[in-house]
């Protein structure tokens, strides 16, 4: 029986020490210490510390570019997962009763596997099938090996992007649907520093298509133009 992962530090727990309510939707996915990729994570956060969020997702220099996607894949799950546990409760069934960002979009859930044809669920259902299906996607040793010399598979880039595609589906329904409770929980902040921080790491490696990215677009513009 395979056991989990020693519980380590990420950015996604510097994020939650910040947090007033770091309760998390799904069980947190860990680093083994001492690996390879627990030293990349511990780079991204150095570099993270430094305030430039734009040399932050570049590629450190000699490094694998899939373990560098890997290693901030499983991140992104880490800090999504805690902000949407912060706003479950106004997240239900009544509240959101389709997978929506703003009146324009909405997400019908399918994984190509269990659910083949597309779904109308309600956002909660979705974002519970969608992050335990990225679990078991993080999960898959073949596909996510955390041990040093086992390659990643051929179609791992493409895994990677559905896994990151999907997950900013969720930053979507929480700035178009559940902001106002962000605000009132004071974790605006937060959201927005994880958001940005993703984004310059989808747009450094060409991981989302614009058209998908559309729901979001001028907060897009708005946090990065700056820094530009």
């Amino acid at each position: 029986m395979k056991c989990r992962p020693k519980l380590t530090a990420s950015s996604a727990d510097l994020f939650a020490r910040g947090n007033r309510s770091s309760k998390t939707f799904k069980p947190k996915k860990n680093i083994p210490e001492g690996s390879h990729q627990y030293e990349l994570l511990k780079h991204a956060e150095a570099t993270l510390g430094s305030g430039n969020l734009r040399m932050a997702v570049m590629l450190p220099e000699g490094e694998d570019l899939n373990e560098w996607v890997a290693v901030n894949t499983v991140d992104f799950f880490n800090q999504i997962n805690m902000l949407y546990g912060t706003i479950t409760d106004f997240c239900t069934e009544e509240s959101c009763p389709v997978m929506s960002a703003g009146a324009k979009y909405e997400y019908h859930w399918a994984d190509g596997t269990n659910i083949k044809k597309p779904i109308k669920c309600s956002a909660p259902k979705y974002i519970d099938y969608l992050m335990t299906w990225v679990q078991d996607q993080l999960d898959d040793e073949t596909l996510f090996p955390s041990k040093i010399g086992v390659p990643f598979k051929r179609n791992f880039m493409s895994v990677a992007k559905t896994i990151l595609k999907r997950l900013f589906r969720v930053y979507a329904h929480i700035y178009h649907q559940h902001f106002d409770s962000v605000m009132q929980l004071q974790e605006e902040a937060h959201l927005n520093t994880s958001f940005k921080h993703f984004i310059f790491f989808v747009q450094e490696f060409n991981l989302i298509d614009r058209k998908e990215l559309v729901p979001l677009q001028e907060l897009i513009e708005k946090l990065t133009t700056k820094d530009r």
